[in-house]
């Protein structure tokens, strides 16, 4: 029997002496779910996990992270994934930002079973728990303030099914804070009562929030608890320092990626491989199996880099998976919406599905189709000033650009036929026909990459066609 929450203690001093008191236990052999047992069952425990965010920001992808975690293991499990939020701090926590925090998660996918409960509507609750340890003799006034007694000798341990068996010295915990002067329950009480009423099993959270472990588990024992929450402690996240993830690394908010036009299946993809892996290793996969594969007892403890680079090659591969009907649906808002550099009229759709298949293998976000597709919609090109260099640069630019406007002044507009005369002027002045192209390009798109030039002059049409070389000639 695996001791969870184990407190040895002896009380000198006046402290409260708790060799009455049976250490918690959980009849339980180990963490995550059984090969070839019950879904839903650990030995005796009946999963319940819980994700428990305070809304004093947007939510954060070690956040994000801890979500799925802890929804993987429920839904691994066949249990119960529970919502809370932890805003008894009222100073920082921001009500708006709630539904924020909901309506990310819905995004991401992660649907919950019970909740939100909101502590803020459990006040009365845990005025009940600090009275019956005040009454035990627990806590003690400090200028207004309510102190819990921890005890001066013994340890505080528990087996974390991550990191192993962790222990505290009490000697080394001071005594802490569990309701404010102005009457409201701090943090660790509040995560202590709910996670004893809402029937908690499972604890899954960041490696930041070890210390505060020693500090629950004290007064989950001095309200009687049994002591069966298992604690699973997940490796951070860092940045390619090997640095705590925080806001100094710039995009860490969901939201962030969101608006970048990350999918939700590929970043929630992405974060399940943060600290595990399935044992096939084939990475990029629907969530489903995913479900399917995750065991927490696979978790490792190792810190997990946060790779940008990575994720947005995951968002590409699964931008390339979508169909064209689907990627354009995709990409519509940012091509069309009120962040776009051109009136809303001007978006066509038609350009869009035509070029889509072209540009969709060329894209991992979809903020960066604007860059690809901004030309069509735009009066004018907005001319890359290092695009227009090296076209001043090229000493052919000027024949170039006369032979195209002649080359398209009359011709069928198609693009193989555009391909074909523009081919044959370059062979008339004696160049390569990669070297000679750029001029055209940077004329009509403004830059030096993009679609492939013939098909995009193909949906341009020759009068828009004819107005950027000439206006683009006249600049030399």
């Amino acid at each position: 029997m695996d001791v969870i929450g184990r407190i040895d203690v002896e009380s000198p001093g006046g402290r409260p002496c708790s060799t009455d008191r049976a250490p918690p236990t959980v009849a339980r052999t180990g963490c995550g779910p059984r090969r070839g047992t019950l879904a839903g069952s650990l030995g005796a425990v009946t999963v319940r996990a819980r994700f428990a965010p305070s809304p004093t920001g947007f939510l954060h992808v070690g956040s994000a992270n801890t979500a799925l975690k802890n929804w993987l293991f429920a839904r691994s499990t066949g249990g119960t994934f529970v919502l809370r939020i932890e805003d008894t701090d009222v100073d920082r926590s921001r009500p708006e930002l709630v539904d924020e925090i909901l309506r990310t998660l819905e995004w991401l996918g992660l649907d919950w079973d019970e909740g939100p409960y909101r502590q803020s509507e459990r006040a009365d609750r845990y005025r009940d728990a600090v009275e019956q340890l005040r009454t035990d003799g627990w806590l003690y006034d400090s200028e207004g303030a309510l102190r819990f007694r921890v005890p001066d000798e013994g340890v505080t341990a528990w087996d974390d099914a991550i990191r192993g068996h962790v222990e505290f010295e009490n000697a080394n915990l001071e005594d802490f804070v569990v309701q404010r002067s102005n009457g409201t329950a701090v943090f660790l009480l509040a995560n202590a009562v709910d996670d004893i009423d809402m029937g908690i099993t499972h604890a899954i959270r960041g490696e930041d929030l070890v210390n505060t472990v020693p500090k629950v588990l004290l007064i989950m024992r001095a309200l009687g608890a049994p002591g069966d929450l298992t604690y699973a402690h997940l490796p951070l996240l860092v940045n390619e320092r090997r640095k705590k993830l925080s806001k100094r690394d710039g995009v860490v908010a969901v939201e962030d990626y969101r608006a970048r036009g990350y999918l939700p299946e590929a970043l929630a993809n992405y974060l399940s491989l943060l600290g595990w892996g399935p044992p096939d290793g084939v990475e990029v996969r629907p969530m489903k199996e995913i479900v399917e594969l995750f065991r927490l007892d696979d978790v490792t403890k190792a810190s997990a880099f946060f790779d940008t680079k990575k994720l947005a090659s995951f968002n590409g591969q699964y931008l390339r998976a979508l169909s064209t009907e689907a990627w354009v649906e995709a990409a519509q808002p940012w091509l069309s919406g009120p962040e776009a550099p051109w009136p809303r009229e001007a978006y066509d759709p038609a350009v869009v599905e035509r070029l889509a298949p072209e540009v969709q293998e060329r894209v991992n976000v979809l903020a960066e189709v604007p860059q690809w597709l901004g030309w069509a919609f735009l009066d004018e090109p907005d001319i890359d000033p290092a695009a227009w260099a090296s076209v001043e640069k090229f000493e052919a630019s000027p024949q170039v650009l006369d032979a195209a406007i002649e080359a398209y002044a009359d011709c069928p507009w198609e693009w193989p036929v555009l391909q074909e005369r523009l081919g044959g002027a370059v062979d008339a002045l004696e160049l390569k026909m990669r070297k000679a192209q750029a001029p055209v390009r940077v004329a009509v798109m403004g830059r030096s990459v993009g679609p492939p030039l013939w098909q995009s002059l193909e949906v341009l049409g020759r009068e828009r066609t004819l107005a950027r070389l000439r206006a683009a000639r006249a600049r030399l």
